[in-house]
């Protein structure tokens, strides 16, 4: 298939793009590399079976050739206010690619009658009241809050995604993500994964805002990138959850990444310094992905904790 990737320098949309290209597929890239970094794309430089358009979402879009499919993963990802790289940065940007974004590229889906995988998120969810969180549950969030440019946007890109495939019949998919985390992370992220190993790496105290005792699942990239694509493949117009249901306190989570990176400074906690709105429960319920798409995660956490902790020694060591 022809399939185009919005994206696809970041962290997900470029290990999206070797998934595909292993798998026979011929695949355009595109990013406007604001928050993508064009270093994970390199290696595909010169790959006949890959094109990269730098382009911005939020403006129509060409495609020079006729596409299967078109994978909408174009958007800051990071909450953190202190990266320029996150949502809270550009909040602007991000409302566009979740509205704007979604709207052009469900306009090439139309015009090519082709298949359409939207990336949504588990923040839709927001803070929420249904532990673990399954498919149909709607969620709790605070459409004016710190979290709503990405939230509300993600939400806006899901309702617009079934407008189009309800009134115009496309062929459309939802993959709603929990939190991912492996090698092509951004260093300067701000996301809590490359700040703990950084500051484990680095050999200095974890910062854990808040007291720790709020609850994420993280998934490993290899794990997550199956999903997706199994969901490409389905017949399933719903939304699924793709994550990994083992769920763990931040506060334990740091504990690992000391242990793993033989980091003896131990962990500060700055309880003023809670991010807003941030969900103090985060868990999937994969019971959807299990069944329909005969998916569920791999790889362990200790086992993807040291894959990314390798990459990131790598990457201090380049400098």
């Amino acid at each position: 298939m022809r399939i185009l990737i919005t994206g696809a320098a970041g962290f997900l949309g470029s290990h999206l793009c070797d998934y595909l290209l292993e798998h026979g597929h011929y695949v355009i890239g595109m990013d406007n590399l604001v928050t993508g970094n064009p270093n994970n794309i390199a290696h595909l430089a010169g790959n006949s079976d890959f094109l990269f358009i730098k382009h911005d979402v939020s403006n129509y879009i060409f495609v020079p050739s006729k596409v299967d499919v078109v994978m909408h993963f174009a958007s800051p990802a990071s909450p953190n206010p202190d990266s320029p790289f996150s949502y809270p940065s550009l909040p602007i940007q991000t409302m566009k690619a979740g509205a704007l974004g979604t709207h052009n590229t469900l306009g090439v889906v139309k015009a090519n009658n082709a298949r359409y995988l939207l990336a949504s998120t588990s923040e839709i969810y927001g803070d929420p009241l249904e532990h673990p969180q399954k498919e149909t549950y709607w969620g709790h969030a605070d459409p004016i809050g710190f979290r709503s440019v990405y939230d509300e946007a993600k939400r806006f890109a899901e309702a617009l995604t079934m407008a189009y495939h309800r009134f115009h019949h496309l062929d459309t998919r939802i993959v709603r993500i929990f939190n991912t985390y492996g090698p092509r992370m951004r260093l300067d992220d701000g996301r809590v994964v490359p700040n703990f190993i950084l500051q484990g790496l680095r050999k200095e105290p974890l910062t854990v805002f808040g007291d720790g005792s709020q609850t994420r699942s993280f998934c490993y990239v290899s794990d997550l990138i199956e999903g997706i694509y199994k969901h490409l493949l389905s017949e399933e117009h719903m939304p699924v959850n793709i994550g990994n249901p083992q769920e763990i306190s931040i506060l334990q989570f740091a504990e690992e990444i000391n242990r793993l990176t033989e980091n003896s400074k131990g962990i500060i906690f700055n309880i003023d310094k809670r991010l807003g709105d941030d969900p103090q429960r985060r868990q999937p319920d994969i019971t959807r992905a299990k069944t329909i798409l005969k998916w569920e995660p791999k790889v362990g956490l200790i086992e993807g904790l040291s894959k990314t902790i390798e990459y990131f020694k790598l990457e201090l060591e380049r400098g």
